[in-house]
């Protein structure tokens, strides 16, 4: 069983994983260090500013909407973040955008004050340097690298007021220091969620709250491809039903058809993703309240959902070629699992189920057609679920499964990470040079 002292690390890791979001999370990184650095130079917006990407965050910061703005991508973020972000709020950074904060941003814009463009030496997958440069010259920077609000280096008027050194992250070791100290196993996340005194882990259930609003607050618009929309319309009702499972793909894909599209919603995220705290929180939701499952079922489920998919972040990495529904919905399945009377061994075939079938989905950045591929991870997050209960699990014989479950796992980080490395980098390219009409080139 797990320590007091163990369960206290995970609760604080828990905590700084599980955080409210407003917008993606890629270009609010991105702003959040834009607005230290207009704080450092105490002038809003700075004179001029030089932003420098890893090549993650470019990808992922492409194509999304800001919230309040009705525009995408990189350069309003900066400038909201300039003028009225505040660094205090965190991944909440934009909560004080208005209308005029936009007219003002975007005669920015138009001002041509914003350099953004890869770091081609960025030490990790999430990097983001941004230097702003005063009417009178003077100078600050801040970086931001391992997590999306983490700062490891900010300067201002040539004088260094802290910093971090950029660690590599591939061995185990590096990785527990970056999450707190905690090396988990798909044993110990069990253990956490559905041994430890309910009042410890209740903070969970605020995820709940905030991201079963979003699918709520979404039916109002006609965000993204409103995908979430079409599955809980007559035609949608018609193909799969007025049933759970149609219930809980729309829950899953409203939030995140408004949240990638821009509308000003908060999230609960995970790991540093909106999306993958979606993925992590409305499947098991809607099949806890529909099932009848008691509060404290829900609230267990909802930790254990988590807690899986921050293990599997913990050794992927906050950024990756794999896409972070992967994760997030082998998460969910756990949690519905649960739900559904299974114990450790049936989470564990859980698992394996998810693995064989989902490793390999690329991520190709964030963009309202996430929404598929979170419909995409959740409906298989519920069949593995199904199988599992029935006993039914691939084995180590088929593909990339190993019998040992954490085998399994380290397995998909191999493939997510270093082997999909090339697969980013070709993802990348098609992204950056596409032009209507125009074959291109292999990568």
């Amino acid at each position: 069983m797990l320590t007091k002292e163990e369960r206290d690390k995970i609760s604080a890791l828990v905590r700084r994983q599980v955080v409210p979001a407003i917008g993606c999370t890629e270009p609010v990184c991105v702003a959040l260090a834009a607005a230290r650095a207009a704080e450092l130079l105490e002038e809003r917006p700075p004179a001029r500013v030089t932003v420098r990407l890893s090549a993650n965050i470019l990808k992922n910061a492409m194509g999304v909407g800001v919230p309040g703005t009705g525009m995408v991508g990189l350069p309003i973020a900066i400038a909201l973040g300039m003028s009225v972000g505040r660094s205090e709020y965190g991944l909440e950074v934009l909560r004080d955008v208005d209308d005029d904060a936009v007219t003002r941003a975007r005669t920015y814009i138009n001002k041509g004050c914003i350099d953004i463009g890869l770091a081609s030496d960025a030490p990790d997958k999430l990097y983001a340097d941004v230097v702003c440069v005063a009417t009178d010259g003077r100078e600050s920077r801040v970086v931001i690298a391992h997590e999306h609000t983490r700062i490891i280096h900010e300067e201002c008027a040539g004088k260094v007021l802290s910093h971090e050194e950029v660690k590599p992250e591939s061995a185990d070791g590096e990785k527990a220091a970056l999450c707190g100290g905690v090396c988990l196993t798909l044993r110990k996340v069990w253990e956490y969620a559905t041994a430890s005194p309910l009042e410890e882990i209740q903070f969970i259930d605020e995820a709940r709250r905030l991201n079963l609003a979003a699918a709520e607050q979404s039916l109002a618009g006609n965000y993204g491809h409103r995908l979430g929309k079409a599955l809980s319309r007559p035609l949608g009702r018609g193909l799969l039903g007025d049933s759970m499972f149609s219930h809980i793909l729309s829950s899953t894909s409203l939030a995140c058809d408004a949240r990638m599209a821009g509308a000003p919603i908060p999230v609960m995220s995970n790991s540093g993703s909106g999306n993958q705290g979606i993925c992590a929180t409305n499947p098991v939701a809607v099949f806890a309240l529909e099932n009848h499952n008691t509060a404290e079922e829900l609230t267990r489920a909802l930790m254990l959902s988590h807690l899986t998919a921050i293990y599997i972040k913990q050794h992927m990495g906050t950024l990756s070629a794999l896409c972070g529904c992967v994760v997030a919905s082998t998460g969910s399945s756990c949690g519905i699992t649960y739900l559904m009377g299974g114990g450790y061994k049936e989470v564990s075939y859980a698992v394996q189920n998810m693995i064989a079938n989902l490793t390999g989905m690329i991520c190709d950045g964030a963009k309202p057609s996430c929404a598929l591929k979170l419909t995409s991870g959740v409906s298989t997050a519920v069949l593995s679920a199904m199988l599992a209960m029935q006993g039914e699990h691939v084995t180590s014989v088929e593909g990339i499964i190993d019998d040992d479950v954490d085998q399994s796992i380290r397995n998909l980080v191999a493939v997510g990470t270093d082997a999909m490395d090339e697969t980013d980098r070709c993802v990348l390219h098609i992204m950056t040079n596409k032009k209507q009409g125009t074959a291109h080139a292999p990568c």
